[in-house]
């Protein structure tokens, strides 16, 4: 099978392949991409919820890499982030972000997602074409992790510009780039709150590292900033993205969200699951042979876990190609699943949340200004969400 990114045809629409892969066996063998590296990629629902789950697919990349001669220069803060770490290293560092990302805490930051999302919303030209994704979609989450994080805003455009070349499929020197930016932008802000401290989650962590509890290294530092950065905005780019044009090809669930606003928090999930932000789940890698479904995967190999397949298996989600907004989504893998589950999950259903609400309210005629099969989507394979989404609004 050759890389699927490759493809427009799949880009556009890749669950007809995924649910091809899955009828002939939901785990099998893949090119992964890493380096050329043979790998396994997991479609069925059942097998993806285990693999998530299973402690011997390892997420510690920097040990997989170690002896395998790669010539990337990724910079460590981007290559070894909490994402590509195990317990205990992983426990430690998710434990120091997790209090800023509570039902709680997110619920404070409401107001402000609010009044973001109202002034984005003023600068829509009424009846003209405009795209969702930079009117909308991109900055909201951006604005929101930043001031999250106390990036100032001089430095967000660059943050947002670096953050998209992180996953520019098949450009390493590109990403390698970025990645080196990024971490020298975070190194730079990092220094700054040392001299001129202030009340963000950034000066909160670096004050967890400069106190005398040693729970936090410089370079963890710099690498839990970049990540906050990244995945504070990307995916929920793509969610509200995913969520929208969703609803414009589903007119009777769009009409009905407009009409009972207060069903827009339930339907998150299944918004969720139909067209997942995050198509595929970072790597992993066998640390001793495993069994999946009736898959034998040898040690030291790649395992790709198709999120957005596993959320269209129909096994787990009868008829799983048809948004229903009335369907359990208790068992969707949208936010991952086991102790990687997306730590930044409320805050992302509350930008989605507040943003549907507001759209839906001052934009009732909102539609498509060109037909689905025209529209660019992203040339990766981790996620999934249209370059640009024009609309009427």
């Amino acid at each position: 099978m050759t890389d699927p990114t490759q493809d427009p045809r799949f880009l556009q629409d890749p669950y007809p392949t995924y649910a091809v892969m899955r009828s002939k066996c939901p785990v099998q063998a893949v090119p992964t991409g890493s380096g050329g590296h043979a790998g396994y990629l997991v479609t069925g629902h059942a097998e993806a919820r285990e693999a998530l789950g299973d402690a011997r697919l390892s997420k510690d990349t920097a040990a997989f890499f170690a002896d395998k001669g790669s010539r990337r220069r990724l910079h460590p803060a981007v290559a070894h982030t909490m994402l590509a770490s195990d317990p205990p290293q992983h426990t430690r560092l998710r434990k120091l972000v997790t209090k800023a990302f509570t039902t709680g805490a997110v619920a404070e930051l409401r107001p402000f997602i609010t009044r973001v999302t109202d002034e984005l919303l003023d600068r829509w030209p009424t009846g003209e074409r405009f795209d969702f994704v930079a009117g909308l979609a991109i900055p909201l989450p951006v604005i929101v992790i930043c001031e999250l994080l106390g990036v100032p805003e001089d430095d967000r455009p660059d943050v947002r510009r670096w953050s998209g070349e992180l996953f520019a499929a098949g450009r390493s020197d590109i990403i390698d780039t970025a990645s080196h930016a990024m971490a020298d932008c975070m190194t730079d802000l990092i220094a700054a709150k040392r001299l001129h401290p202030g009340g963000s989650l950034l000066d909160r962590l670096i004050a967890a590292r400069d106190g005398d509890d040693d729970c936090l290294s410089e370079e963890e530092l710099v690498s839990l900033a970049v990540l906050l950065l990244v995945a504070g905005h990307e995916t929920t780019t793509h969610f509200l993205s995913n969520a929208v044009l969703a609803l414009l090809q589903h007119p009777d669930e769009l009409n009905r969200l407009r009409e009972n606003p207060d069903e827009i928090p339930a339907a998150l999930d299944e918004l969720l699951r139909f067209d997942s932000p995050v198509s595929t789940a970072t790597f992993r890698f066998t640390t001793e042979a495993v069994t999946l479904g009736s898959t034998d995967i040898p040690a030291g190999v790649p395992v790709l876990i198709g999120l957005g397949a596993a959320n269209r298996d129909p096994e787990q989600f009868p008829s799983p190609d048809r948004l229903d907004l009335d369907r359990d989504t208790t068992a969707h893998l949208g936010f991952g699943h086991g102790i990687h589950r997306c730590v930044g999950a409320p805050l992302a259903k509350a930008e989605a949340e507040i943003a549907l609400r507001a759209v839906l309210a001052r934009f009732p005629a909102i539609r498509l200004a060109v037909p689905p099969g025209q529209l660019a989507w992203r040339r990766t394979r981790l996620v999934r969400g249209p370059e640009s989404l024009p609309l009427f609004a």
